[in-house]
């Protein structure tokens, strides 16, 4: 039997950058001292989620996907022996930016990183404002506790990345989110569970949670939490992380169940990719 141990962490923007750093770094600690093997923060993890306005002033919180924040976790990474995913906001050079996941081997190494495909545009979702569509494809990433892909929040309303990183061998997949209540709140239930299964591998979906009226006023949004693992049959690892509460979600992943999965319903054996002609097209 092959378990790896991984933790999602959900939390609310405390008001600045600093404090949100060392926040994310106790919690890698605390996460370490229950025997996770791999952390995944939520998306933008040092900063507000700043799609809910449109302002220039947040391109600050942009910085190289190796500059000093991924230097201090990768350091961290090492130290705790625990492989990293931080979704943070990527400068490529001024005026080009990201949305981005880094992702750090559990001996330190920066393997590479994940750009967000999908931007939206939508009311308090303004990322157009502030991000390029990704461009780097959907890379896995062969890590010291498996293959992990990475899909960001959006994303996870297109089910082709899925099948992509699927094909690419992914065996987890971490998907950090800003999700809010409306729309999402019945497609936060079936998307994660419906990529696992359709997958056959486990989707770990980080979200925020809590009201950030401490930077929008009556602008802001509540975001629900409710972190979520899903095993390769879309089944819950676990109970859902708070919707209210600040938490660090530690699960235990039986990936010898991917395989088991597979063979029960071979839908990578019953593709027809050479029958979806309007894919690649449309």
């Amino acid at each position: 039997m092959t378990v790896v141990r991984a933790a999602i962490t959900q939390t609310t923007w405390t008001g600045d950058k600093a404090s949100m750093l060392d926040k994310h770094e106790g919690f890698a600690r605390e996460a370490k001292t229950q025997g996770a093997q791999v952390i995944c923060f939520q998306e933008l993890f040092y900063g507000p989620y700043f799609g809910i306005t449109e302002d220039a002033k947040y391109y600050d919180y942009a910085e190289p996907a190796d500059g000093p924040i991924v230097q201090r976790f990768a350091a961290l990474a090492k130290e705790l022996e625990m492989v990293t995913i931080l979704p943070i906001y990527e400068e490529d050079m001024p005026g080009l930016y990201y949305n981005t996941a880094v992702i750090v081997d559990a001996d330190g190494t920066i393997l590479g990183k994940y750009r967000k495909h999908h931007i939206p545009n939508l009311d308090k979702f303004w990322e157009k404002f502030y991000f390029r569509p990704g461009n780097l494809g959907y890379p896995v990433f062969d890590t010291a506790v498996g293959k992990i892909g990475l899909y960001i929040c959006y994303d996870r309303h297109f089910p082709e990345g899925w099948r992509e990183l699927g094909l690419n061998g992914a065996e987890i997949v971490f998907n950090p989110n800003a999700t809010k209540p409306g729309l999402s709140n019945r497609l936060w239930e079936i998307e994660q569970a419906a990529a696992a299964a359709a997958n056959g591998y486990f989707v770990a979906a980080p979200n925020r949670v809590g009201t950030e009226d401490n930077e929008y006023g009556d602008l802001a949004v509540t975001f629900y939490g409710s972190s979520q693992f899903l095993d390769p049959r879309g089944n819950y690892v676990g109970d859902l992380g708070s919707a209210t509460d600040e938490e660090i979600v530690v699960r235990d992943l039986d990936l010898d169940l991917i395989r088991q999965v597979r063979n029960d319903w071979q839908f990578y054996r019953d593709r027809r990719p050479d029958s979806y002609v309007a894919i690649p097209k449309a």
